[in-house]
């Protein structure tokens, strides 16, 4: 497995990101939106010269650090190899770039062989980093040969996309394999065999053969993903008794709504199974990582809600809201998956990068707990109906969307606060299911993780106290570290969004900023105090024989 996806990672990279540079940059471009006003079209300027793209439900911080390190000959060039409109300069490209660590030690405790999590289902988590490596050569064409957002290149856009709904797909099959196949294990393999990580890498292959031939080929800036397959003519769709105004160019086509809602549904699929996947493996800490995926439905609706406004500047603040949804549901997946490794044996030894002892008991425990038998479940559901259900759901919100907004004044209108509704309406609904769902199974819907503690309630600062002056000194060093972090993170976030260093000496509004950076930092912060007293605790043995002891500890010696 992990040897296919790295070979996949490079071809990609091997393939296409050569092929990026030899661009040349092409002119600005305006792009229309007609508007029907009774029976007369009037064709009006749409696209402004600074869009940002669809950012996906998981992480692209990759594609942003790459796409806002592109270095060129000159000034112009250097500027439109930028991808994703220089979002590595604003607040979104913070939160993006800050979003890929805790998605890699997501990836790693989900890994973890104690937990039994099924071999395919990993494997979509670890492709999606593949679909963000496909993001960014295909974020660099778009900007420098059509001089436009990946969001308004459809066949670009659908196309990358597509790896998005594959490891949707991945997820799936996998988790649902596990809880539906009596004869499965991670030690047998999977019944599909290698079949679907074949399938994936030969997509990914696809697209990078598309980034690398697509403009060679004809292929213009609002060229339709798979060639429009489905779309209504444009007579067809005029002559439709409720359509009141005409698509603007930049409009999604028909295989790239269906790109976006499959993966919407395939989401709250992969929610749905890995909140059953508790029942199978005996372990409530997996129903905490559906509660950990909610913020990255939410990245997804934003992406959806800024294509059904057709990606105007004036809603920028919903790729910074996507962006940070991204960076929470990676923050807040790591948590969950770091709860179901702990839970499953995990330890601090594991990062040791020695070979493990054969002998060691802790081991063996954690090897029989993997080798367990899966606690199979009767679905209600064969695979054929749920395909035949997705590509219901699919095709109909597709056409449903595309050509029924057209019927509407509000996706003409650009309201933000329209669009905030639906961002937080959506995934809020999805919360209160699960709220009630939990309510009925547990009798309680939800709570705040424990990271340890007795009886599972959690850490307190009296666990720390236990440890004496070491325990304390520990805390106070924690503490410490997290200011001298602020300070630069606060400092480095401003010259990112503004291009110049804070001058919080004489510079009134400089202090503010950084201060306000801080301040919103320290109270996040104290939602994740569990974390704090955990990594002061485990400080408090160090502190004790490195700081407390030591003097004592060498007038022992002889």
């Amino acid at each position: 497995m992990a040897k296919l996806f790295s070979v996949a990672s490079v071809a990609v990279a091997a393939a296409v990101l050569p092929i990026c540079a030899a661009f040349a940059p092409a002119s600005s471009y305006l792009t229309n939106k007609s508007v029907q006003l009774g029976k007369t079209l009037v064709t009006t300027n749409m696209i402004p010269a600074e869009l940002v793209t669809e950012v996906p439900a998981a992480l692209l911080s990759a594609a942003d650090v790459a796409a806002s390190t592109v270095v060129s000959s000159s000034s112009s060039s250097s500027s439109n190899l930028l991808s994703f409109s220089d979002q590595g300069q604003n607040l979104a490209g913070i939160f993006f770039q800050a979003s890929l660590l805790p998605y890699l030690g997501f990836l790693y405790f989900l890994s973890f062989r104690g937990n039994r999590t099924p071999s395919l289902g990993n494997f979509g988590w670890q492709y999606l980093l593949l679909f963000v490596l496909g993001t960014i050569p295909s974020g660099i064409i778009t900007k420098s040969v059509y001089g436009q957002s990946l969001a308004d290149t459809d066949w670009l856009h659908g196309g990358a996309e597509a790896l998005l709904t594959i490891t949707n797909v991945l997820i799936v099959l996998g988790f649902r394999e596990a809880m539906t196949n009596p004869s499965f294990s991670n030690q047998t393999g999977s019944k599909y065999g290698n079949v679907p990580k074949f399938i994936a890498g030969g997509a990914a292959l696809a697209f990078a053969a598309a980034c690398a031939f697509g403009t060679k080929l004809g292929f213009e800036g609002h060229s339709a993903f798979l060639f429009g397959l489905g779309n209504l003519p444009a007579d067809t769709v005029t002559s439709l008794p409720f359509v009141m105004h005409s698509e603007p160019v930049n409009a999604l086509s028909i295989p790239t709504w269906a790109i976006h809602f499959s993966s919407v549904f395939e989401f709250l699929f992969a929610m749905d199974i890995v909140w059953k996947f508790a029942e199978t493996t005996g372990n409530e800490k997996w129903k905490g990582l559906t509660w950990g995926m909610l913020p990255l439905h939410a990245s997804g609706i934003c992406a959806c809600t800024y294509h059904f406004f057709y990606n105007p500047s004036s809603l920028q603040f919903l790729v910074e809201l996507q962006a940070f949804f991204t960076l929470l549901g990676n923050l807040t997946v790591a948590i969950a998956a770091y709860r179901i490794a702990i839970s499953n044996g995990w330890t601090l030894r594991e990062l040791n990068p020695f070979p493990k002892s054969e002998v060691s008991p802790e081991g063996i425990a954690i090897d029989e707990a993997a080798a367990l038998p899966y606690n199979v479940m009767t679905s209600s559901e064969s695979e054929l109906q749920l395909v035949a259900k997705l590509a219901a759901l699919t095709i109909g919100s597709s056409y449903i969307l595309k050509y029924g907004e057209l019927a509407l004044d509000l996706p003409f209108t650009e309201n933000g606060i329209a669009a905030g509704a639906i961002v937080f309406g959506i995934p809020a609904i999805t919360g209160y299911l699960y709220y009630n769902r939990g309510k009925e199974e547990t009798g309680e819907g939800f709570s705040l993780p424990s990271f340890g503690g007795k009886d599972g309630e959690g850490l307190s600062m009296a666990d720390v106290k236990k440890f004496g002056v070491s325990g304390t000194v520990a805390y106070v060093l924690t503490e410490l570290a997290f200011w001298a972090v602020a300070f630069p993170v606060a400092s480095t976030a401003l010259y990112r969004t503004t291009g110049h260093w804070p001058d919080v000496f004489n510079d009134n509004s400089d202090r503010a900023a950084v201060l306000a950076f801080i301040f919103t930092g320290a109270n996040i912060a104290r939602l994740l105090v569990p974390l704090r007293l955990g990594a002061a605790l485990a400080l408090a043995p160090w502190v004790d024989e490195n700081i407390i002891n030591r003097g004592s500890a060498s007038d022992n010696q002889p």
